[in-house]
């Protein structure tokens, strides 16, 4: 695969890549290019953080690039998630991976690394994040805290300023030349990229993918805060998203209820799942119109889907419950492995159990 091939498959999930110069370089002169991505262990994973990832990271390995997961539980415990409870937060951690397995991810090009275990065999981890909190302005980094999904407040815990010196230290000692994260992380990334050489490491180029609108989005959602991170699902709104798990009967709950104003591409999550999951999985769709509006539409891209709509010869509730059958379909064999297989069914019962704190 030569190189031009290579940029046009990671843009074709990107939305940002800082810088496409640095990315092609990378390639001409690097034999084994390694790229990151840290998840917190939280909670269950909707399909943005388990179908979507998986296939983002099966295209970016397609083109020769390492992927390394960083199974982030330090973080997580950071973030007060199960109450900061290690164990329990180890027990989510093995459960994402069992999805991401059982969702298609490529391992053989995948490396999932925990960092509690990385940093006790890499207690040097500690003074880099020292040296970058040399570099960093308190302000700068308080700015990077919606990372860990909080707004300014007086009250957040002061962890806050750790968190983002952390994921900084991360990407350095990964040996990552990728960051590969999605777009509500760029603050952090561009922090490494500034003080990176300050420090005499190489910084990494930054490959933002986009952030998977939540299906509930309203303009309301947006008093006080960032477009593109009020836009996102979120795990505490349970109806602005499809987790992987869902049932038939809650996917085409969350599906009828979604926004999707008629006739508008622009903010509409039921043509985001179209977009980014279902034409990234399927050549063609079927579009289910009752006899009485034109009957079936048989449709071979994303690009006629949204003109179709837009010319408003696809309704809402139609394309609504169109989407909302390939979303189920493609979660379906998730559904089964964690019903079936033993080991993925106790995960997800001590998942389950486990309540999640704010």
């Amino acid at each position: 695969m030569n190189i031009d091939k290579k940029i046009e498959i990671i843009k074709s999930f990107a939305e940002e890549i800082v810088t496409e110069e640095e990315l092609r370089e990378l390639f001409k002169t690097k034999k084994k290019i390694i790229a990151y991505d840290g998840f917190e262990p939280s909670g269950k994973l909707h399909v943005a953080q388990s179908l979507m990832r998986t296939i983002t990271v099966n295209k970016l390995t397609s083109t020769g690039i390492k992927f390394r997961f960083w199974v982030a539980d330090l973080f997580a415990m950071l973030n007060n998630k199960f109450d900061g409870d290690l164990k329990k937060i180890r027990i989510v951690g093995e459960y994402f991976i069992e999805v991401w397995k059982a969702c298609g991810l490529d391992m053989k090009n995948v490396e999932f690394i925990w960092t509690s275990d990385f940093i006790k065999e890499h207690p040097e981890y500690w003074e880099t994040v020292l040296k970058l909190s040399m570099h960093a302005s308190v302000q700068r980094v308080l700015r990077c805290g919606q990372i860990m999904g909080r707004e300014d407040s007086v009250n957040n815990p002061s962890a806050q300023i750790l968190y983002p010196l952390m994921q900084a230290a991360d990407i350095h000692h990964l040996e990552a030349d990728i960051a590969q994260l999605g777009l509500d992380q760029r603050k952090v990334n561009m922090l490494a990229r500034d003080i990176f050489p300050k420090l005499g490491f190489k910084p990494p180029v930054v490959i933002s993918h986009h952030m998977l609108l939540g299906l509930q989005f309203t303009e309301t959602n947006l008093e006080g805060m960032d477009r593109k991170i009020a836009m996102k699902m979120s795990k505490s709104k349970p109806d602005t998203a499809i987790f992987i798990t869902d049932s038939k009967e809650e996917i085409y709950n969350k599906f009828k209820k979604a926004y999707c104003p008629e006739g508008q591409e622009e903010d509409n999550p039921v043509l985001e799942y179209a977009k980014y999951i279902v034409f990234e999985k399927y050549k063609k769709i079927t579009i289910e119109r009752p006899a009485r509006f034109g009957g079936n539409l048989e449709v071979k891209s994303y690009e006629e889907l949204r003109d179709l709509f837009v010319d408003k010869k696809v309704h809402p509730m139609d394309l609504k419950n169109s989407i909302a059958k390939y979303i189920d379909e493609l979660i379906e064999p998730v559904r089964l492995h964690f019903e079936k297989n033993k080991k993925a069914r106790e995960l997800k019962e001590k998942v389950d159990s486990f309540k999640v704190t704010r």
